[in-house]
């Protein structure tokens, strides 16, 4: 369920709305996850848990590292003379 947009809501309120919803979402998927691990159920080895855990990790360390940065992703040609060849 997405969640609803108020009217005349201000950039830190959409922020704390939005990034709320996805976390709860995250934290909720990790929950199931979790449910893996009965071992009555299913069957793995450590490589398998090393490399689930690995790989989020990672991903957690790439989205953080958006929040860290200046960086700019926009992309933009230069300008040039239209009469240019």
């Amino acid at each position: 369920m997405k969640p609803l947009k108020p009217e005349n809501e201000t950039p830190e309120q959409l922020f704390k709305r939005v990034a709320e919803f996805r976390t709860k979402a995250i934290l909720h998927q990790l929950k199931l996850l979790g449910n893996c691990a009965n071992k009555r159920l299913y069957k793995y080895s450590p490589e398998d848990i090393d490399s689930i855990f690995l790989t989020i990790n990672k991903q957690v360390k790439v989205v953080r590292a958006k929040f860290e940065t200046d960086i700019q992703e926009d992309f933009e040609l230069p300008n040039r003379g239209v009469n240019e060849k």
